[in-house]
This record gives C-alpha cells, structure tokens and sequence, in this order.
C-alpha cells in the first residue's frame, strides 16, 4: 500500500514538472523579453534605409520621372496625329427652292457631319529635334541632381549620426563625473566628521555633484532629442539604438596625404552638382536654338474623310469625300514676340554659364576646407589623447592626495573639470575625425558612390 502510495506521488510530480509545462511557460517569458529588444543600427545600415524611406529623395526620384515623360512628350511631336470630328445642327425653319420641274431644300431642318482627320505639323527650322535633344539632356541632369541629393541626404544622416554618439558619450561621461563626485562628496563628508575638513569642502563637494547631476539630465535629454532627429532623417518609427561604425585609418590617410589639387579635380569630374550645371550650359544653347527656329514656316500635311447627312436631303449634297491639305505657315510679324524668346534664351544661357563658373568656385572652397577639417581633425587627435592620460593620471594623484590631508577641495575639483574637459573634447575630436572623412567624400562628390559599393 505504501509503495503504491509512493508511486502515484511520483507519478503526480513529475507530471506537475514535466517538460511540456516548461514548454509552455517559455513563450510567455520570450514575448516578455521581446518588447525590450532594440534593433541596433550602424552607419551603413541607415544609409540603407534612408535611400529607401527619405521623402526628399523620393522627390528627387519623382523629379526624374518627370523628366522621362517630358521626353515622351517631345517625342509625340514626330508622330501624327489622328481624330475624330462630328456635329449635328437643326435649324428653325426649312426654307425651300421649287422650280417648275423639282424642288430642293437651301435650308434644311437637320443636318449632320462626321469624320476623321489624320495631320501631321513640322517646324522647317526643325524645332520637334532641337525639343527632343532638349529632353534627353534634361533626363540626364535631373538623374545627376537625384544624385546630388541623395549626398546631401546621407551626409545629413552623418551628422545626425555622430551627433548621437557624440550625446551618447556626453551622456557616459556625465555618469562617470557623478560617480566621482559622489565618492568626493562622501569622502569630503567622512573627513568632516573627523574634523580633517571644513565644511565648506563638504558644500563645494555637494555643489559640484548638484552641477554634475543637472548636465547629466541636459544630456540625457539631448540624446533623446538627438535619436529623434536622427529616426527623422532614416524613416525609423520604433525605439533604436545604433553601433559606432569603424573607419578604415588607410581610407583616412589617403585622403589626409593626396595632394589638394588632386582632390579639387576629382571633385571637377566627380560632382553631381557641376555636371548637372555642364548639361544645363548645353541645354541653354539648344533653348537659343529653339527659339530661333520660330523664325521658319510651320508645314502641316492633312488627310480628311468627311461624311454628312441632312433631312429634307438635296440632290447637290455630297455625302462622303476624302481630301488632303499641304499647309505652308510663315508668320512675318507677331509683335515682337519671337525676338523676345531669343533674347530671352540667350539670357538665360549667360546664366547657366555664371552658374558653372560659380559652382565650381564654391566646390574648391568645400574640397579644401573638407581637406583642411580632416587634417586639423588627424593633427589634434593625438595630442587630445595625451592631454586625457595626463588629465587622468592627474585627477588619480590628486584624489590620493585629498584622502591623506595633501590636497583641498579645490585641487580635486580643479582636476576633475580638466578631466571631464578633456573627455569632451578627445570625444568630439574622435568623431569630428570621421565625419570630417565623409565631408570630404561629399565634397569630392564620391560619397554616394562609396556607399553603393560598400552596401551592394
């Protein structure tokens, strides 16, 4: 009876432990445990989401197929064009002619016409060509312009990129301060007890921990700030977090040790913007052509199948023909109107020229202050990392100090604002180093380029 008893306790616990019961709990525990995941996003991966979400770069592409249709439209003027016509007319009396032998109507009380038109009109001066080698010109600006925005999009997405690391590690920064401080503020408060201290070291230790405490909060809030700008620009909608991306140093020092004037013709064949601008310069000099070619006679050719019906019907009407028109138009006067297009495009491609010779002045400008920021940024790098050794070893001395009676309140806070400075400032530094490597990528116009080789 008792090993009977026995068996059936085993029975009911292993039952109550089973493995289907864990199996059970464990959906529950992963769907707790899935809300708190936070997808992790690096450089490239944004770069990947942001061509495929930005608006401004849809725009962009929208613009682009505008262009293509535009093209479409040029290319309708080769081609004739075929129509059909019809009318139906009933008048408010007949009116009749009667002779002696037969009578017909001169009015009649309807009447009703239909056909087809068949016309086809060409410009001697060959206008329909000069517009469709306008319209292939355009396409392949507005491609290089998408081109250009989808730079300026990414390196915008940099920015707000490095900005959040940047505030990221304000933010571990301001922690690490507090925790020095508070272990300050305590070891000040413990001397006072003892009489080793005043107690105005205790009240600048609480001081400079309240200060401490509020930049931690400043921060934290610009992070928050800095990720939502940043989901802003990429098309991100949940909570995120991002990975600091490495860059290559032999990437870096090939750009740190190319000549400027290298960079600068790079930049020349490179640019979106300059070649978007090379083919405006073209397509103001086929405007000119265009304009000019007003001056020569329009030829129209017309093919008509005409069918008309009236009641009372007349012996003269003619109910079906079939005709051609060959039609020569040369306007001579329009008031002035055909002078003012050419003068108007030839303005317009004196514009497109100034246009050039300035963006190209303002694309040197940017090669050499991106060149001269990635130097400034490699240069200041080491020292910055030296300055934090020694703000570190210092801030370590002085706090040793402090704890055997060498050293007052004065002296810890003093080095640990020289150490937090020189976090900030090595910090800043790191990542301006980087961005400053894809500014000048922008700069240089292969920005994009290297994005697409390094995603696809």
């Amino acid at each position: 009876m008792n090993r009977t008893i026995l068996i059936l306790l085993a029975i009911i616990l292993f039952a109550l432990g089973s493995p289907a019961q864990s199996a059970e709990n464990q959906p529950a525990a992963q769907e707790q445990a899935i809300p708190g995941n936070r997808p992790l996003y690096t450089l490239d991966e944004l770069y990947k989401i942001t061509l495929e979400r930005s608006e401004q770069i849809r725009i962009s592409e929208e613009d682009l197929f505008i262009a293509e249709r535009e093209k479409d439209k040029a290319m309708s003027a080769f081609l004739p064009k075929l129509s059909a016509f019809g009318d139906y007319t009933r008048y408010s009396e007949e009116k009749l002619s009667t002779t002696p032998d037969f009578s017909f109507a001169l009015q009649p009380k309807t009447s009703a016409s239909w056909g087809f038109r068949l016309d086809q009109s060409l410009s001697l001066g060959g206008r329909e060509i000069t517009a469709f080698q306008i319209s292939k010109k355009g396409i392949e600006s507005s491609r290089y312009n998408l081109n250009a925005t989808r730079e300026d999009y990414l390196l915008g997405v940099s920015v707000s990129f490095y900005d959040v690391l940047k505030t990221n590690k304000a933010v571990e920064i301001a922690k690490a301060n507090v925790e020095r401080l508070t272990k300050h503020r305590d070891a000040a408060r413990t001397r006072l007890k003892v009489g080793e201290v005043t107690k105005t070291a205790l009240l600048r230790a609480e001081a400079e921990l309240s200060g401490a405490q509020s930049e931690l909060i400043r921060g934290e809030n610009n992070l928050s700030l800095a990720k939502a700008v940043l989901a802003r620009k990429v098309g991100i909608n949940e909570q995120y977090d991002i990975e600091e991306s490495k860059v290559e140093s032999k990437t870096a020092s090939d750009y740190a040790l190319r000549p400027l004037d290298s960079l600068k013709n790079e930049a020349y064949a490179e640019r979106s913007e300059l070649k978007s601008l090379e083919l405006q310069k073209k397509i103001s000099e086929e405007q000119v052509r265009f304009a000019r070619g007003a001056y020569w006679p329009t030829l129209s050719v017309e093919g008509v199948y005409l069918g008309m019906d009236q009641d009372p019907s007349s012996p003269f009407l003619n109910k079906e023909s079939v005709y051609g028109v060959l039609r020569l138009n040369f306007p001579f006067f329009e008031g002035g109107l055909r002078r003012a297009e050419v003068r108007e495009a030839e303005a317009r491609k004196r514009q497109s020229e100034l246009l050039y010779e300035d963006l190209k002045k303002t694309v040197n400008i940017d090669v050499e202050n991106a060149y001269l920021e990635l130097k400034t940024q490699s240069g200041i790098l080491k020292s910055l990392e030296d300055q934090l050794t020694f703000a570190g070893d210092n801030y370590n001395a002085v706090s040793k100090q402090f704890e055997f009676g060498l050293a007052n309140s004065i002296d810890i806070m003093d080095a640990n604002t020289l150490l937090v400075t020189s976090e900030r400032q090595l910090t800043d530094a790191r990542y301006n180093y980087q961005l400053s490597i894809l500014k000048l990528k922008r700069a240089t116009g292969t920005l994009f380029k290297t994005v697409v080789n390094e995603a696809y």
